[in-house]
């Protein structure tokens, strides 16, 4: 994962809100600061606040309280024709009467550029998307993909240091919207911008991005790193909304030495790292990945606690497994694990013990 170039805020939202009807607000108190250089997302379900974040700072919309900088600069009252922010849409918003070329000249005109500058510009900008030979061509006569790439190279013409992305890759199929992830990060990484992206697909956040931000009712529930967010969740619903999780409802035991212990409803007990519980008697919701999920002895621990499971359902996934199983109740209990030549293919009815590493297990909020 790239660093951010700096740990000044180039851009910052601070205790910002906003309400459409004076009474509810769809962002609540908002603090959040973004390096200079950084990829950051915005993650998180319909109508939890991260579009309008991001209309905000492009100044589409207004806050309702707080102030936005931009390289330390308040830009509350700027309009957005004068942030200085590329804005690629879901929908592209390519002007359909203009060819390619003019599409992207339209940004350098009205910046006053002159027209051999636009040229070199536009030249540059669609080799850097790999379309420099459809200049002349209407957006009508270009797939959605070839769309998507114009629309990012009109985000880029100018060089902006900032570019705003809102569900950028929607549109497109599953194989080109993944190619394309990576194609969006290397151009990122490679001019050095600041980059603020929203989606709502977790693997595309986890994917592209250096921190993601994880909204849920207008507040964040928790901004980090890929791979903190995915593996050390601090409450339930980031469990639940990254990724496919197993969460197993109990009771806190005991609390000791950064670990605790878990009793099920069936009487079944499971090590956990407590997150947000603090005492003995106080319910709890537990999560586990499904690859951290072990049915072979020699992987585990031997003092661990392991449960008892039976198979419901096996899956060939290609270069995984996925198993899903009954376990302490529920029927929805996941297992995957890697194709390998010394793994051996589940049968359901089949019964097993599994279990984790404490570490890889965390008592989270029952809520």
């Amino acid at each position: 994962m790239k660093e951010p170039a700096s740990d000044e805020a180039f851009v910052a939202f601070e205790r910002v809100q906003k309400s459409y009807d004076g009474v509810t607000l769809v962002v609540k108190d908002l603090n959040l600061s973004i390096a200079k250089g950084e990829f950051l997302t915005m993650l998180g379900p319909s109508g939890s606040g991260k579009t309008t974040c991001l209309m905000m700072l492009a100044g589409f919309e207004t806050a309702t309280h707080g102030q936005i900088r931009l390289a330390g600069r308040d830009i509350n009252d700027v309009p957005p024709h004068k942030r200085g922010i590329g804005m690629v849409f879901q929908n592209y918003a390519l002007f359909p009467h203009m060819s390619v070329a003019e599409n992207l000249a339209f940004p350098l005109e009205v910046r006053g550029i002159g027209k051999a500058e636009r040229e070199a510009k536009i030249a540059r900008a669609l080799d850097m998307v790999k379309m420099g030979a459809f200049a002349g061509r209407r957006p009508a006569q270009l797939s959605g993909g070839q769309q998507q790439r114009i629309a990012l190279a009109r985000a880029l013409v100018f060089e902006p240091e900032l570019v705003l992305m809102d569900e950028p890759l929607g549109a497109l199929d599953k194989q080109l919207r993944e190619h394309m992830q990576f194609e969006i990060k290397h151009l990122a990484d490679n001019l050095g911008i600041t980059v603020v992206y929203v989606t709502h697909d977790q693997t595309e956040a986890l994917t592209m991005s250096d921190r993601v931000a994880v909204f849920n009712d207008g507040v964040v529930q928790q901004l980090a790193p890929p791979d903190e967010l995915y593996e050390r969740p601090m409450n339930s619903f980031v469990a639940r909304f990254i990724g496919e999780n197993n969460a197993l409802e109990g009771t806190v035991e005991q609390i000791a030495g950064g670990r605790c212990t878990v009793r099920l409803p069936d009487g079944s007990v499971i090590d956990a790292v407590p997150v947000n519980v603090s005492r003995p008697g106080e319910r709890t919701r537990v999560s586990i990945r499904p690859e951290r999920v072990e049915f072979r002895p020699e992987r585990l621990q031997a003092d661990a606690h392991t449960l008892e499971a039976e198979v419901l359902e096996f899956t060939y996934m290609g270069e995984s497994f996925r198993a899903r199983l009954r376990v302490a109740g529920t029927d929805e209990f996941v297992m995957k694990y890697r194709n390998a030549a010394d793994q051996r293919r589940l049968r359901p009815g089949e019964r097993l013990r599994i279990g984790w590493l404490p570490e890889d297990c965390r008592a989270l909020d029952a809520a």
